[in-house]
């Protein structure tokens, strides 16, 4: 295409990797997972479905005395691969979950500007083959001062069928996919994933850690146990969320504050019934100090107000929350939970690696917390698959972690960076924010000088961890255009949108309702090489 180049990913990920030898031994035998919740059993069934098989024992260790966060109700569409790598279909975890599809999140109130108070960052599918050069040619055009049309929400599947309430499987016959994450009930996913590994002999042991016994080289050798067992293994993984009993506490890893780069430390949850139609979206709407996220699940909306306890109290964001919601009845509870951003230094440590809230946050804005508990647990799978657990692995394992940790931090950062709100001070003072990272900095000295972002994406220069689609949906979304427009020329202006708005109607028409669909989900078509364009 002449505006941008699509990058593709193969979520094949249960074939063998490279460097496995048939009946080998694993390079270590025991691998004890601390913590259940989401992020303990995920970790626990992709190691189980490593190429080892059984010859790799896995043991998740849950404390009855700890509970689960259970909050975060959304996800990317990596994780749609997750379950296709393991087998396990959409038909058999969603209900069991209250889930529902979700084909992107619409961010209501983050601009001022006129035309752009809302937009939709799509997800990717293959139509957008036929959408992608008209949308980033008229950004361009609009960079240049061209009055031409280059709001995102009329170019992409995605956000018609959120329009429409439709779920974003289409009919057999149509032969383009759509790219979706889910949003679902952490608890009862967390029971489901718990069952599932079970299922493929994941050990599950109850117990309450009350200290981490080192080696006398510096490695974890075992834990002791509330009832004073002991609970010993080869290779550790913390997922023990913000307590961090394994990396912060017993290895004394560093955390590494982002603070500076996003305010919000603080939530505050609520639920209400939800009878009615599902649009298959997470809308974000910004309030006076912080955003509102609206999850729809089968059988309820959640929503959840996240905000900095340096601008707003809990009691006051509370207040706010239920005012926007029509929920001052007390009958209807509210949640409050606390949270840092920010990473651990060295998410694998010795025979230890972080995951989940214990490897650390960036912010609920994108979802992204599965997305880190995932790639993490397949990278793990993949250098214990390839005997790659050396010094340098370790290395190379930290450092492309954390880079895609901070590439996403910086896209969370833009949207708080590019608002134009002025209402109160968290608004002004998140525009005024100048603690930026190096590559930030330069994206958006690029765009402001109205010059292509393309290929510093494409070439990792800046904008790493999300692709060229999201990064123009965003900042063409909230109106980051010159002020100033002139008459388009004929080549700015040959594209005919009402052919885009044609294309994309009737492609619509090959998708069910929503809620009619999740109420008797079919089995998905076997794709064994199955690949997703992002852009």
């Amino acid at each position: 295409m002449s505006a941008a180049t699509a990058t593709v990913f193969n979520f094949n990920i249960a074939a063998q990797q490279p460097g496995t030898r048939a009946g080998a031994e694993p390079p270590v035998k025991h691998v004890v997972v601390v913590g259940g919740g989401t992020a303990g059993w995920m970790t626990a069934l992709l190691l189980a479905n490593s190429a080892y098989g059984r010859r790799l024992k896995v043991t998740v260790l849950e404390s009855p005395q700890v509970g689960v966060i259970g909050v975060g109700e959304g996800s990317t569409p990596w994780l749609r691969g997750f379950f296709e790598s393991l087998g396990i279909e959409e038909a058999e975890w969603m209900p069991e979950c209250h889930a529902t599809y979700k084909a992107g999140i619409t961010f209501d109130g983050w601009s001022t500007r006129p035309g752009y108070e809302a937009y939709f960052h799509s997800f990717a599918s293959m139509l957008d083959n036929m959408t992608m050069a008209p949308f980033i040619d008229n950004v361009h055009a609009r960079l240049e001062g061209a009055d031409v049309y280059a709001h995102p929400n009329r170019f992409f599947i995605s956000a018609r069928l959120v329009r429409q309430c439709k779920a974003p499987r289409p009919q057999r016959s149509f032969p383009f996919d759509v790219w979706y994450g889910f949003h679902f009930d952490s608890v009862l996913l967390g029971r489901f994933l718990q069952k599932k590994a079970i299922e493929r002999s994941v050990q599950h042991v109850a117990g309450h850690v009350t200290d981490v016994q080192l080696g006398e080289s510096g490695d974890i050798a075992s834990l002791r146990l509330k009832d004073d067992a002991t609970l010993a293994g080869d290779f550790f993984v913390d997922c023990t969320g913000f307590a961090s009993l394994l990396m912060g506490k017993a290895l004394g890893v560093p955390f590494v504050s982002f603070k500076e780069n996003l305010f919000n430390n603080a939530a505050v949850a609520i639920s209400k019934p939800h009878p009615g139609p599902i649009q298959p979206q997470t809308i974000s709407t910004a309030l006076r100090n912080g955003w509102v996220w609206k999850i729809p699940l089968t059988t309820r909306m959640g929503y959840g107000y996240v905000y900095s306890t340096d601008f707003c109290s809990p009691e006051d964001a509370e207040t706010e929350v239920r005012q926007h919601l029509g929920a001052m009845d007390a009958d209807i509870p509210a949640r409050h939970l606390k949270f840092r951003p920010g990473r651990v230094e060295k998410p694998w440590t010795r025979n230890c690696v972080a995951n989940g809230l214990a490897q650390g946050f960036i912010e609920p804005l994108e979802a992204t917390t599965l997305l880190f508990v995932q790639r993490t647990a397949q990278a793990l799978v993949a250098a214990i698959e390839q005997g790659d657990m050396d010094e340098a692995a370790r290395t190379r394992f930290n450092e492309t972690l954390n880079a895609q940790v901070e590439g996403t931090r910086d896209y969370i950062v833009t949207h708080f960076k590019t608002n134009t709100r002025t209402d109160t001070d968290y608004w002004r003072a998140n525009a005024a924010n100048t603690h930026l990272s190096a590559p930030l900095q330069q994206l958006l000295r690029t765009w402001l000088a109205s010059k292509p972002i393309t290929g510093g994406i494409a070439k990792g220069t800046f904008g790493r961890g999300y692709p060229i689609m999201s990064w123009y949906s965003m900042l063409a979304g909230v109106g980051l255009f010159p002020a100033d427009k002139r008459p388009p020329t004929a080549q700015e202006a040959k594209y005919k949108l009402a052919e885009v708005d044609a294309l994309l109607e009737r492609s619509a028409m090959n998708f069910p309702d929503h809620r009619e669909f999740l109420q008797a989900i079919p089995p998905k078509p076997k794709d064994p090489s199955l690949q997703v364009y992002f852009w």
